[in-house]
């Protein structure tokens, strides 16, 4: 079994008000990986490319998976 790198979390500044109970969290800190978790859910880490990263990341700014639609 191959181990799963140590992942340094960090989540927007949005989400650091202590009312605030559940947020995205995302890792930069391994080359080449994106690793996003949800903060109610740290044990479940999806992770992908740089490149996926960018093209989701264009995604949701274009409004493709706008939820208010």
């Amino acid at each position: 079994m191959t181990e799963r790198p140590e992942f340094e979390f960090v989540t927007a500044a949005a989400c650091r008000d202590a009312r605030v109970d559940n947020c995205p969290e995302v890792a930069l800190n391994v080359p080449g990986v994106v690793a996003l978790r949800d903060s109610k859910r740290p044990d479940t880490i999806v992770t992908m490319t740089a490149a996926d990263w960018a093209t989701l990341t264009a995604a949701i700014k274009g409004g493709e998976f706008n939820l208010s639609a």
